[in-house]
């Protein structure tokens, strides 16, 4: 068979990072793991072909060539979603569907043919085997989680590196904590599964052998959901792998509880992590209550940034307001929180309810569902009624955007964040793509655009005072235009 794997196209929005890959030459910000780890499980006879749609255009000549179309992605690919789907019906086409999109929401795509739904380790398999035989099912769902030990290396051949920004990789599934508007457990579990560090190191050196010397995101939900395998196993793993391995960072996400092992921290900084996304949620100890994020309560969230800074991993931070028992102070209390932590990538959001969660179980008994899930966390819209009202609170969230991505207070949290990092451990290498984008920042942002003064300004203090923090300096300002667009098309 001839098999097309298709990745719908990401809109603008926080982590497209749209208006950032152009300083760089790149087209998308991210590969479609997903699709490319089932292009591993197809059978070795089929012809396989990915397009991903962020990165090139998707022709009839190239439905016409497939069998069948297999099609992943999440909910904020919607749309796109959609319109590969009736492309492909319109021109009689196979459709087979998977990912969290579709998992989450089975009933808006009915006109699919197959919707493989859950991990296709455990579902791929059964769609394979019917198909064989001639007679495949319309759904296929799992009864329990997968073994990751199960999980093949990606077909990283499918797709054209140098396009993207940086590559992914996973190690774990699952995350033990029960945030209320998270949908992760819901997808994945609340037992966090592993990859066995000869996995991980199969795979990086699969990345690897392809050229590839810069960003890797590890996108694991929770990175020490499993802190003791994680620091006896695969963290000495990827110190090792790293000793004649030059030019490759890590950045993954994690929760808060990493602040309190200085011992873990470090074992990720000499593993050559230097970023790490935490969810934060919110200063206010009354709406961590109710959203049951447990472990961000009866802390200093603000020591707790530090001390991650302090060990050279930048925080990238998730805020949410909308909460029930968010009070109007919760605006300015988020907005001087973002200034004091040294936060540059602030990911605010209003409170949105994904299907599949508990929050999304509680206000659908409470009529409060309103509008279907976006699945993108800065466009300034909720599918939930709140309790302040959706004036208030629209008014109060275009209020915390327009204050913390003005260029004043923007360029000052940097200063902030680099007046506390730690230099990495791992140095990248100068090479023509951060050449590029340096010299584009300084032109587009030093030269042509509004921030200029602010621009040039963190320059010159990052010169003198945190030289061999230059590059981070220029990779913020430059995400700071990605940022600042994005509000200006969704918020202002």
């Amino acid at each position: 068979m001839n098999i097309l794997l298709i990745y719908p196209k990401f809109p603008d929005t926080f982590w497209s990072f749209t208006y950032a890959l152009s300083f760089i030459g790149k087209k998308s910000a991210f590969p479609p793991l997903g699709l490319l780890t089932v292009a591993a499980m197809l059978p070795e006879k089929w012809s396989r072909r990915l397009v991903d749609v962020n990165v090139e255009s998707l022709t009839d000549k190239d439905l016409l060539w497939a069998d069948m179309a297999f099609i992943g992605g999440m909910a904020v690919q919607r749309k796109s979603a959609r319109q590969i789907i009736n492309r492909c019906i319109e021109l009689n086409l196979k459709v087979v569907a998977g990912g969290p999109l579709f998992t989450s929401e089975p009933d808006e795509f009915l006109d699919v043919d197959h919707l493989v739904l859950d991990e296709a380790e455990r579902t791929l398999p059964l769609f394979l085997a019917d198909l064989q035989n001639g007679h495949a099912k319309k759904v296929y769902r799992a009864p329990s989680f997968c073994d990751l030990c199960d999980t093949p290396v990606p077909s990283w051949e499918l797709i054209k590196m140098k396009r993207y920004a940086s590559m992914s990789i996973q190690f774990s599934r699952g995350c033990p904590f029960n945030c209320e508007f998270c949908n992760v457990t819901a997808l994945f579990g609340h037992k966090p599964r592993l990859k066995d560090p000869q996995q991980v190191i199969a795979e990086l050196d699969r990345i690897y052998a392809a050229g590839w010397r810069s960003s890797i995101f590890f996108v694991d939900d929770n990175f020490i959901g499993n802190k003791g395998y994680l620091k006896t196993h695969l963290l000495p793993a990827l110190i090792e792998w790293r000793k004649d391995k030059k030019g490759c960072v890590f950045f993954t996400e994690a929760s808060i509880n990493l602040a309190d092992d200085p011992e873990l921290l470090d074992m990720m900084a000499r593993s050559g992590f230097d970023a790490v996304f935490i969810g934060i949620e919110s200063p206010d100890e009354g709406s961590l209550t109710e959203c049951h994020k447990t472990q961000n309560k009866n802390r200093d969230l603000l020591e707790s940034v530090a001390i991650i800074h302090r060990s050279g991993l930048q925080v990238m931070g998730g805020f949410i307001v909308g909460f029930d028992c968010d009070l109007p102070s919760i605006f300015q209390q988020q907005i001087d929180f973002i200034q004091k932590s040294g936060i540059v990538t602030a990911m605010v959001g209003m409170l949105q309810a994904p299907p599949g969660t508990r929050l999304f179980d509680r206000l659908s008994r409470e009529s409060r569902i309103i509008n279907i899930f976006s699945g993108d966390n800065v466009d300034g819209t909720t599918n939930i009624i709140p309790r302040m009202g959706m004036d208030k609170l629209s008014d109060g969230y275009q209020l915390i955007m327009k204050q913390i991505y003005s260029p004043k207070n923007y360029y000052q949290r940097v200063r902030t964040l680099l007046k506390e990092l730690k230099t990495p451990e791992i140095n990248q290498p100068i090479n023509f793509q951060r050449f590029l984008s340096l010299f584009r920042s300084a032109f587009r942002l030093g030269v042509l655009g509004k921030e200029r003064f602010h621009y040039w300004r963190l320059m010159v203090w990052t010169l003198i005072r945190k030289p061999r923090l230059m590059p981070v300096a220029i990779t913020l300002s430059i995400y700071g235009h990605h940022y600042r667009k994005i509000c200006e098309l969704y918020i202002y």
